[in-house]
């Protein structure tokens, strides 16, 4: 399968949650998409539940299966709450930290600018949206690439949420990964512990 590309809309329908960001037709339309959207009232089963809540989560951070799979085995092979590590090591993604150090708009956004080499991590150009930083790792805009008009927007325009787990520097429009975020501060509506449970089957 590959990477979900298709109207934002539609995933924020299906879940009824704006996980892509603000979401206009979610207002207007609150129940899933499709032809059967409005009347669909059946008991979803356990197992329906345990996989919408893995989808949720993939759509959001934008993990494609393969890599969520094995992002949960090291989760489960790592001391500590399975579901909680799970989600630490989403956020400690490349692309997940520039998004949340306002340097995109969006996880898609900042998906592109990795890959696109506008941004370094610890001086060194780093383009693997995965890739996974470090405690104390600086999260930096490439020198060039700081005057490109959609960084500026977004680092100005945006209203930046204050997250513990990360420090911002607007002079010199870069990032520092303090630690791994606890769960109570990772705002995303997500049910990890039935991930955990779909997986343990």
């Amino acid at each position: 399968m590959a990477r979900y590309t298709g109207p934002t809309s539609k995933i924020a329908r299906k879940f009824n949650d704006p996980i892509f960001g603000a979401c206009k037709e979610l207002k207007k339309k609150n129940y899933p998409p499709g032809q059967h959207g409005k009347n669909r009232r059946r008991k979803q089963s356990e197992y329906a539940v345990q996989l919408a809540a893995k989808q949720k989560a993939k759509y959001t951070y934008g993990v494609l299966e393969k890599q969520f799979r094995n992002l949960f085995k090291k989760a489960a092979a790592k001391p500590g709450i399975t579901g909680t590590n799970l989600l630490q090591y989403l956020e400690a993604r490349l692309d997940n930290t520039v998004y949340r150090l306002g340097i995109a708009p969006t996880r898609r956004g900042a998906r592109q600018l990795v890959s696109h080499k506008h941004i370094t991590v610890n001086g060194e150009v780093v383009n693997i949206p995965s890739y996974t930083l470090k405690p104390g790792d600086i999260v930096s805009v490439r020198g060039k690439s700081q005057a490109l008009k959609v960084i500026t927007e977004s680092v100005s325009g945006r209203q930046r949420s204050a997250y513990p787990w990360l420090e911002w520097d607007a002079e010199k429009m870069a990032g520092k990964f303090l630690n791994l975020p606890e769960r109570e501060d990772i705002p995303e509506n997500l049910q990890e512990q039935l991930i955990v449970e779909l997986y343990s089957k």
